[in-house]
């Protein structure tokens, strides 16, 4: 079965008619009935979707006023103890400007303080305060590990297949640098 109209002479194969059926979403067979660049739409349609209801599912576990974001960052200062704040940022994928956000909240909360480096005046150290270290240790770790049971719904075949696709499209993103 294609979704490609008898009347579409557009030669890539993509027309208006696919994008009426892709932007509503496809079972399986009719995904794969696709031409080549239908089916790239398809993904791109449904990786969008995915990423908006992904963000809304996780944003949804936010208690306490400490999101998904900040919950890493309470423990990766939890399990590594104190940290450059740019270094920090790089490894969590946190711009700049958005880190110094983060960061104003849990100060603000007193859950994280800022401190100068001993060594790099120009760098600010981070660590957790007592409050901190109580909210990474009693909420934000077992709210991940919540979290987590979602893929639960996942047999372990489709959790390895699916962290296996993650992973490449990841690494193809990475290598692209977000161009178009």
């Amino acid at each position: 079965m294609s979704f490609m109209p008898a009347d579409c002479d557009d030669t890539d194969g993509v027309c208006d008619a696919d994008w009426a059926v892709i932007g509503v979403g496809l079972s399986a067979e009719e995904f794969a009935a696709l031409h080549t660049e239908a089916r790239r739409m398809a993904l791109v349609e449904r990786s969008t979707r995915f990423a908006i209801e992904f963000g809304r599912w996780k944003d949804a576990a936010r208690t306490d006023g400490i999101g998904y974001e900040h919950m890493r960052l309470l423990q990766t200062l939890n399990f590594g103890g104190p940290a450059i704040m740019r270094e920090i940022g790089d490894k969590l994928l946190v711009t700049p400007r958005n880190m110094t956000a983060m960061i104003d909240q849990l100060e603000q909360s007193e859950l994280v303080a800022r401190r100068p480096h001993p060594g790099d005046r120009r760098a600010t150290l981070l660590e957790l305060t007592p409050a901190g270290k109580r909210m990474a240790d009693s909420a934000a770790l077992p709210r991940l590990i919540a979290m987590g049971h979602i893929f639960d719904q996942f047999s372990a075949d489709e959790q390895q297949k699916f962290y296996g696709a993650l992973g490449r499209l990841i690494e193809i993103m990475h290598v692209e640098g977000g161009a178009c």
